[in-house]
């Protein structure tokens, strides 16, 4: 009887541990997935890393926390018949899943050699609501008679499908509908219009009303007397270009672009010094001024030929953009006190700004730089400032020469190429910076760009 009793009680013992076992497990797992969202609000900052390529966007934390998923249901073509609207039903989800997955294998890659690029995966359930691979099609490139454009190029490619020539880059006054508004406020962020509302738009939005204003390369007839090609330099601050001697090179191309703490006094000889076009948000832009002051960055560059063109994130770019248009103070918000002449110039006028369009941001995302993290961190993801002016040119340009973007080899240089001592180059989870440089990777040896790369 006593063993019989022993062998109960031992029986009774081993399935209480294990059921203690199994439900820890569980707890174990669902505390996991429930906090693994949180480190995404601490700065977007990996504790693995110092600084990122750009100075993180900082959303407002109550917005992240408060701000719903858009409501799921069909994107509806716009109701505006002056503007057409390009939806890409059979081959959505198929070109998504391709962005995703088209990441080439850096494991043999030293830096000069093209990719080995991985097969594509089987495509996977259907996209929910705010991806919204539905776009405007009112984009007219510039005429340059050029007969070797990427436009040309990029249909042979594996980029084809995904490419769209029509997309529109940038937004201007034509865009201020109701039907327009209430198309894009169903996505957030800089992906659309979720957070601005109609009346900030009509507020704003009209002083961008000439050719100037939704044509990226406006002065191209101006400056070219005979049907050639536009060749563009697209400049990161990558600490590749430290002592690349690049500078020449990169100030002989029709166009310079820039983006964020672009500092060239002093760097000329690697950087060069012109800039026509230089992309930020007005977050960026406060972020690099703080960041940057002690190497030397006060402000965007200011010359007769730079166009400033907004990455629009919050209503406080709509309203930079409205002040420094008028040469007014901004309504409200944080620059309130700051006068736009001082950042951008006494010559600053609304023929020089411009700003890119939410459907080409999103469009970006959901074609070229789909993160795997996307469902979770919808609202916080996008392009980084940097990769959004590449693709802009790219989309512009004939042809694209980019410099001091991320290359395999990035941990043999520093943060940024106007760094006194060496700093790690770090990441941030609002943007997918190993996503962007594979997506480099894949458009040199495509053909489609030329980048920049240390032998």
């Amino acid at each position: 009887m006593a063993l019989h009793r022993r062998l109960l009680l031992g029986v009774l013992t081993v399935g209480s541990l294990l059921c203690v076992y199994i439900l820890c497990l569980n707890l174990e797992r669902n505390f996991r997935w429930s906090m693994a969202p949180l480190k995404h609000f601490h700065g977007f900052r990996q504790t693995t890393s110092r600084d990122s390529l750009e100075p993180p966007d900082r959303p407002n934390l109550e917005d992240l926390w408060t701000q719903p998923a858009p409501t799921p249901h069909p994107d509806r073509p716009a109701l505006n018949p002056a503007l057409k609207t390009y939806t890409a039903a059979a081959t959505a989800v198929k070109l998504q899943a391709q962005a995703q997955n088209d990441a080439p294998d850096l494991s043999k890659s030293n830096g000069t050699r093209g990719p080995t690029v991985r097969p594509a995966k089987p495509p996977g359930p259907t996209e929910p609501a705010f991806v919204g691979d539905t776009y405007m099609n009112d984009y007219i490139n510039p005429e340059t008679g050029c007969t070797d454009t990427i436009r040309s190029r990029v249909k042979e490619t594996a980029f084809g499908e995904r490419f769209l020539e029509h997309i529109p880059v940038l937004q201007w006054a034509k865009h201020v509908t109701p039907e327009q508004h209430q198309r894009l406020s169903r996505y957030p962020g800089t992906h659309g219009w979720a957070v601005i509302d109609y009346q900030m738009l009509q507020d704003t939005l009209p002083v961008l009303n000439s050719s100037a204003n939704w044509q990226l390369l406006d002065d191209w007839r101006n400056r070219s007397s005979k049907p050639e090609c536009s060749r563009c330099a697209v400049v990161g601050n990558g600490g590749i270009l430290k002592n690349s001697k690049k500078g020449k090179e990169i100030d002989s191309h029709h166009y310079v672009f820039r983006t964020n703490g672009a500092i060239t006094k002093g760097f000329e000889e690697d950087v060069g010094s012109r800039t026509t076009h230089y992309t930020f948000s007005t977050n960026t832009l406060m972020n690099s001024m703080r960041s940057y002051g002690r190497a030397g960055y006060r402000g965007p560059p200011v010359s007769e030929e730079t166009r400033y063109v907004f990455l629009p994130d919050h209503d406080r770019d709509y309203l930079m953009m409205k002040a420094a248009a008028t040469h007014t103070m901004t309504a409200k918000g944080p620059e309130r006190t700051r006068k736009p002449t001082d950042l951008f110039g006494k010559d600053v006028s609304a023929a020089k700004l411009k700003m890119y369009h939410p459907d080409f941001i999103r469009y970006l995302r959901n074609r070229f730089l789909r993160p795997r993290s996307l469902q979770r961190i919808y609202n916080v993801y996008r392009p980084s400032t940097g990769s959004v002016m590449l693709l802009a040119a790219m989309h512009t340009c004939d042809q694209v020469s980019a410099y001091g973007f991320m290359t395999p080899d990035y941990k043999n240089y520093s943060d940024h190429y106007f760094d006194s001592t060496y700093r790690k180059v770090g990441f941030y989870l609002n943007h997918d910076l190993r996503l962007e440089m594979n997506l480099w990777q894949q458009l040199h040896q495509a053909g489609l760009i030329r980048l920049y790369m240390r032998p």
